[in-house]
């Protein structure tokens, strides 16, 4: 099995590092990583199309790497397109440092970058751990490495991704869940600089909605500490608002 491996986290990334050592472990896996020079999070899906991409050949045991001075997006879509010898069977990013979750996922980096396999056809994984002060990667090294031999032996819809968090510490077992409600408060922290100008800075704290305290959703299922499984599809038609418009007078 040929796996790319990226993240949005950069190149020297722990999460990225412990994803590349638990794989290495697996027999039959062919790894390439293609991954940002520099932490590139909350990236989304934006590519760069008005300046060309640098590739920096990383040096790495295993397999052949690229540092990308672009996107997460960026450095799939030039792995699939031109830095791979053949396409992959299965392309996983991550484990990235702190949740995806929610609402988050459209501005993720990494669930970007699994989006862009996707997008090519090729079956994606997002893996996060859930915490921003965790780094013990462990659970998620083992547990991705079983949730491989299960996506070998039942493969993933087209047009899916599965966006995998992690809880930190121990774990209860694992939830399919939707994507709660991710929204935040105190976003802007309003500042002054040393020449008096006022700039600010986003920031800001998750609110607690009442929805995602359920086990149903990504949100509630890793405050429960549940290992979260969610499928997200490329198709975002409202089919139901389609039949509503449909008997518009136009």
């Amino acid at each position: 099995m040929r796996i790319l491996i990226s993240n949005d986290d950069g190149i020297q990334a722990e999460g990225l590092k412990a994803l590349i050592n638990s794989l290495q472990e697996v027999e039959n896996v062919e790894l390439y990583v293609a991954a940002p020079d520099r932490e590139r999070s909350a990236a989304g899906h934006g590519i760069t199309v008005h300046r060309p991409l640098r590739v920096q050949t990383v040096d790495i045991s295993f397999g052949q790497g690229w540092a990308v001075d672009g996107t997460p997006a960026d450095c799939v879509k030039l792995a699939i397109e031109a830095l791979l010898p053949e396409p992959p069977d299965l392309v996983i990013t991550g484990i990235n440092q702190g949740p995806n979750l929610g609402t988050d996922v459209l501005y993720s980096g990494t669930v970007s970058a699994a989006i862009e396999g996707v997008i090519n056809g090729f079956q994606s994984l997002a893996v996060s751990l859930a915490s921003y002060t965790y780094h013990d990667f462990a659970l998620a090294q083992n547990f991705i490495k079983q949730l491989l031999f299960l996506v070998k032996k039942r493969g993933i819809p087209s047009g899916t991704l599965l966006n995998i968090n992690i809880p930190a510490g121990q774990w209860r077992g694992v939830k399919i869940t939707r994507l709660g409600n991710r929204r935040y408060i105190n976003v802007f922290d309003k500042r002054t600089d040393p020449r008096g100008r006022i700039y600010y800075w986003m920031g800001g704290q998750p609110m607690d909605i009442e929805d995602d305290n359920n086990n149903d959703t990504d949100v509630g299922a890793i405050k429960a500490q549940y290992i979260s499984i969610t499928p997200i599809q490329l198709d975002l038609t409202d089919y139901r608002t389609i039949i509503k418009l449909q008997h518009w007078p136009w």
